[in-house]
This record gives C-alpha cells, sequence and structure tokens, in this order.
C-alpha cells in the first residue's frame, strides 16, 4: 500500500523508529466481512483469525497462502494461546470459552457464571499462571449478525477470570460499559482492558456519552483487579489491543493503530485504509504487526517485539 512511510502519523520523534527502513502496510488476505482475533503460530508460522458474520475461522501463511480453519465456527471472535500452546477462543454463537490443541482436539472451559450463561465472550488473554480472563459484552447477542439474538441471562457486561487449577469462573470487574479488548503489561502487575461502549453498529447508536477509553487495572495477588484508571480515550473508540516487551500499548480503533506509552501519551498512528478491529505481533521475533481491518488482514514489520505469546 503507498509508498515507504506514508502509513505513519508521528506524535513523538520515537515513532519512527519503531520501523525499520523501507517498511510497508501490506494487504496481505482480503474478502471478510468483520475480520477479528489474529493469533499467531509461530512453530507453524501460521496466523488464524475470525470473519465473525461469515462465521468461519481462516488460516494464513506465508507459504500456503489463505485457507478456511474452521467452518461453522461458532462466530468466534477473539483468540489467544495457552502455555502449552492450544488456542483459547472466544464463541459468540456457544456463548462460551473454548479450547482447541494443536491435534485438532476441542473443549470447553466456561459457559456460565454463578449458574446464568454469559452474553458473548469477545477477546481472551492468557496469565503466565495458566489463568485465562476474557471480556463480556453483548455483541453476539444483540442481533443475529455476529451470533444468535438473545437476551441477556447476566444483565451486565464484566471481565472474568478462569481459575487454571479449579475451572472455577470469578467476575473480577463489573464497571464496564462494553468491555473490549485486553493486554497484561509485561510483568503482569496491570491489566489494560478497552471499553468500546461509543461505539456505533452491533445493534447500538453512537453515544458520546459512552466510554471510549483504555483503563489500566492493578493486579491483586495475581487473580483480582483492584484500583485502575483510564490511560486514554480515543474518539474513534478502542478494539482490540497488545503491549510490546518495553510496554507499549498498541490499540485498534476505527481511525488506525494507536501506538501509546502506559501513562497514556499517544506516540504516533499507523494509518489502515479501513476500520481496524485487533491486531496481534507474530512472524519472527514477534515483530510483524497484524492487523484485521474489517474486510482485509494487513501487516507490517516493526522493531518492536510483543509481549504476549499469541
Amino acid at each position: 500500500m503507498g509508498t515507504e512511510q506514508e502509513f505513519l502519523v508521528a506524535d513523538d520523534a520515537r515513532f519512527a523508529s519503531f520501523f525499520p527502513a523501507g517498511a510497508r502496510l501490506e494487504r496481505i488476505a482480503e474478502g471478510f466481512i468483520w475480520a477479528e482475533g489474529p493469533v499467531w503460530f509461530d512453530e507453524i508460522a501460521e496466523l488464524r483469525f475470525s470473519d465473525i458474520p461469515n462465521n468461519r475461522m481462516m488460516a494464513w501463511s506465508e507459504q500456503a497462502g489463505l485457507r478456511v480453519f474452521r467452518q461453522p465456527a461458532q462466530w468466534t471472535n477473539g483468540h489467544t494461546r495457552d502455555r502449552t500452546g492450544a488456542m483459547i477462543s472466544c464463541e459468540h454463537g456457544g456463548r462460551c470459552i473454548s479450547r482447541t490443541t494443536m491435534d485438532g482436539g476441542y473443549e470447553v472451559l466456561a459457559t456460565h457464571w454463578r449458574g446464568k450463561r454469559l452474553n458473548s465472550p469477545n477477546d481472551v488473554v492468557v496469565k503466565s499462571d495458566g489463568s485465562i480472563w476474557f471480556t463480556d459484552p453483548p455483541y453476539g447477542i444483540v442481533s443475529d449478525h455476529e451470533g444468535i439474538r438473545a437476551e441477556s441471562e447476566i444483565g451486565g457486561n464484566h471481565v472474568y477470570r478462569i481459575d487454571p487449577a479449579s475451572g472455577a469462573v470469578e467476575r473480577v470487574a463489573d464497571d464496564f460499559d462494553r468491555p473490549n479488548g485486553l493486554a497484561f503489561s509485561p510483568d503482569e502487575t496491570t491489566l489494560y482492558i478497552a471499553d468500546s461502549g461509543r461505539a456505533k453498529g452491533h445493534g447500538f447508536g453512537s453515544d458520546d456519552s459512552r466510554p471510549h477509553h483504555v483503563r489500566a487495572l492493578a493486579v491483586v495477588d495475581g487473580c483480582r483487579l483492584g484500583a485502575g484508571r483510564v490511560v486514554a480515550e480515543i474518539d474513534r473508540v478502542p478494539d482490540g489491543l497488545r503491549v510490546d516487551t518495553e510496554g507499549l500499548l498498541w490499540v485498534s480503533a476505527a481511525d488506525g493503530v494507536h501506538c501509546l506509552t502506559p501513562s497514556g501519551a499517544r506516540l504516533g498512528r499507523i494509518l489502515v485504509p479501513e476500520v481496524v478491529a485487533n491486531l496481534t505481533f507474530g512472524g519472527p521475533g514477534r515483530s510483524r504487526l497484524f492487523i484485521c481491518a474489517t474486510s482485509a488482514i494487513y501487516a507490517v514489520d516493526t522493531s518492536r517485539c510483543g509481549a504476549q505469546i499469541s
């Protein structure tokens, strides 16, 4: 896409150094309705992601190109990997968190909280202790476009943790409007969570009074969330996010990918010609940034390294 560096908008002089000379924003795959939830498999050099309205999961590699990984796929949204390498997925249709092993084994990990069915799990991360943390807004139950229309049994949109020993589902945050993307800081003392309450679509109108920010919450005793703060407000609404090994946040939004310091200062943006839903680091050294943007997947080489294993 375009010429060298024209897709970068720097708010800080350091931002240009995050990309090697000659870096380009490349469209590597297309033909989707709403691409989401990218996850990288280093051992097979493969990217997997969701095409939610088409009810399928896709896979892409430099060698093999694009293929359907699973269809139907229960309108899966976000994905990550656990410490065994298995893929952990958020299913809108199943209203659950599921696990797929490298040999194709499949199991459901969580469907309810306190006897009530989850809304439609959206995004997920795995902590180094094996606990699974996920957000649960209603985007998969407000219409049949990205799931199956239904009423919320819980009556709220919360953030949850699955205990690695017992499998119990625990609510860790209940003060979000539409909790969305999430990522741990490199030392796992902070959990960053996007609130996309202001977003249009998904059965909701736009309301400027609703949240459109990324929050940072302290991780207490490794299993609870404590005091939080707003890191940054993003007018065009934050969605998915990732953190690099030096603690910088890379946040997807309608106007591109925002790069933020932990204190919320914006260093720059990657301009993408479509609304961006989510992103992940992958490729050699986890330095290639893969971006899910509406109908296509884009990629750009960086000099950064993703902190998450996926």
